[in-house]
């Protein structure tokens, strides 16, 4: 992904990109949420309605998981499909692009997983030093 003498950020500074105006940054600011990630990982088993997410992210709030997953609709990532049933039933499901995203996430998410204790330790000798 990188050239050897060239970096993300340098290409960016070339084009006139600053923090402010950064090309990615609203994106990655949704993407890289606590409860994105969470979302995104009981999506990617299959479509979901409302409930169901609320009850394998028992310690979201309804209000947080309902402007996660309007985010999440708003940018594309997923779909909201609604049934006439009574009363009315909404399941999201993952798009194209979305399911595009779980492979450069997931890799994240399997990073965080393998490198849990260095990094519990790197926090406790910080912590310890004061």
């Amino acid at each position: 992904m990188r050239d050897s003498g060239s970096s993300i950020r340098d290409a960016w500074e070339a084009a006139g990109y600053t923090p402010d105006n950064c090309p990615v940054r609203s994106i990655l600011d949704h993407v890289a949420a606590k409860w994105t990630v969470l979302v995104l990982i009981e999506l990617d088993a299959g479509p979901r309605r409302f409930s169901a997410l609320a009850r394998a992210l028992p310690d979201i709030s309804k209000r947080m998981l309902t402007q996660t997953l309007r985010e999440l609709q708003r940018d594309g990532i997923i779909s909201r499909q609604v049934f006439d049933t009574k009363p009315p039933s909404v399941e999201y499901a993952l798009t194209a692009l979305g399911q595009s995203l779980t492979e450069p996430l997931f890799g994240l998410v399997t990073w965080a997983e393998l490198n849990r204790e260095p990094i519990f330790a790197a926090q406790a000798a910080y912590d310890a030093a004061g």
